[in-house]
């Protein structure tokens, strides 16, 4: 891929999150994850990684986000847009912005590496990334998947909780 369609993937995936976070409407802010994800992808065909860009469309783009609109679905957005900023918490966000970017400057100013430009390495084609990738995850990251998948697990009762509706009592029917 042109290295300007990278540049243009990698500013489209930023400012889509961006949108996440500063879109007071949950169904905008999951809409632009989508574009996000979908700019993550292109990011990785771009690096020939295919495998990675069509799972980042089909997992993340598609089940995921299904997931979160049927939970936005179930939340009373209209009590969403009428509550007001949290002045505490737009200050802690800010703070950590600021410590983030400090960081990430000082870890940039700070590789050399960053300088130079990458050589075009020789792909080996005789192994399927499919392949590496699994044998990366079962084998070296074996529990740091299965703590995933206990988090998945947790947050998904943890919607089914917070989804669930207390029962109130109804008035009886008056005939009119």
């Amino acid at each position: 891929m042109p290295e300007p369609l990278f540049y243009f993937f990698s500013l489209l995936t930023l400012i889509f999150g961006v949108g996440v976070v500063i879109n007071r409407n949950p169904v905008a802010s999951a809409l632009c994850l989508v574009a996000s994800f979908i700019g993550l992808a292109a990011i990785y065909v771009s690096l020939n990684a295919y495998f990675l860009g069509t799972i980042q469309v089909l997992v993340y783009a598609g089940a995921v986000m299904v997931l979160f609109l049927f939970i936005i679905m179930l939340m009373d957005i209209r009590a969403e847009e009428r509550r007001k900023f949290n002045l505490v918490a737009v200050g802690g966000g800010m703070v950590l912005v600021i410590g983030f970017l400090a960081m990430f400057s000082s870890v940039v100013s700070g590789f050399k590496g960053g300088e130079q430009r990458l050589s075009q390495l020789p792909l080996d084609t005789t192994k399927s990334d499919v392949v590496e990738i699994g044998k990366t995850l079962f084998t070296d990251y074996t529990f740091h998947l299965q703590i995933v998948g206990v988090l998945l697990l947790v947050a998904t009762v943890g919607v089914v909780v917070l989804s669930r509706r207390e029962d109130r009592p109804s008035a009886p029917h008056e005939a009119p």
